[in-house]
């Protein structure tokens, strides 16, 4: 099926594409608000602008997709495949992303305040500011999530659930020399996740929940833990 094929049925009202084919197409600036395109194949597809809200995405594979600035608020995308993706500034606002691939994905500036991302494959995925946005993953589900060796810094994690996440060696430093960019996990909970290596220096995690967390070789300088509970249970004064 063409995009012009697709657009045309839309706007008849058709909303079914499950399983289309688009691999490399060209569908920027379309309005596909509760589309139906689960499974389908939309690799290197340029989708750039495109309203995917309330759309619904389940295991397509958008593997090294363009995504610059699309809207997927409220968008289904459960076990969806965003390998190597480009979501820079894209909107993925309460988002459904649980047990997605986004390893190597770009997420520069985007707004995942509120998404769920429980179980997704994050490794080596770069959220830091874009230049216009800091990434928003405020209140977002991350419960055992893969973030290892991923870029974090100066993103906005505040009241995340990170419980049981994985964060090995990831990058949640204060960019420096933008001091108002530090990578914020206040009031985050951390409970049981694995923070192994990973750089927090200058981060601001008051009254972050740790309880259980793995801090070995963490590096913590001059992060801000006041009232954040440490792996033992204390609370930091």
């Amino acid at each position: 099926m063409s995009v012009d094929e697709i657009l045309k049925r839309y706007f008849a009202g058709e909303r079914s594409f499950q399983r289309v084919n688009l691999q490399e197409a060209e569908l920027t600036n379309a309005n596909l608000q509760d589309a139906d395109f689960s499974y389908a194949d939309l690799r290197q597809t340029r989708l750039g602008k495109t309203n995917f809200s309330q759309a619904y995405l389940r295991e397509a594979d958008l593997s090294e997709a363009i995504l610059w600035g699309t809207d997927l608020s409220k968008a289904d995308l459960y076990r969806a495949t965003l390998r190597e993706a480009d979501l820079t500034g894209a909107k993925l606002i309460h988002s459904h992303l649980d047990e997605a691939n986004l390893i190597k994905a770009s997420l520069s500036g985007a707004n995942l305040k509120g998404a769920k991302l429980s179980r997704s494959l994050l490794l080596q995925a770069d959220l830091r500011p874009s230049s216009e946005h800091r990434t928003d993953l405020g209140y977002a589900v991350l419960c055992g999530a893969n973030l290892s060796y991923a870029d974090l810094r100066g993103a906005s994690l505040h009241h995340a659930n990170l419980d049981r996440a994985k964060l090995c060696r990831a990058n949640l430093s204060r960019i420096v020399p933008w001091e108002d960019l530090a990578t914020d996990l206040s009031e985050a909970s951390l409970q049981d996740a694995d923070l192994s290596y990973a750089d927090l220096s200058g981060a601001i995690l008051r009254k972050a929940n740790l309880q259980g967390a793995d801090l070995t070789g963490t590096i913590l300088t001059d992060a801000d833990l006041q009232g954040a509970t440490m792996p033992d249970g204390t609370v930091h004064d």
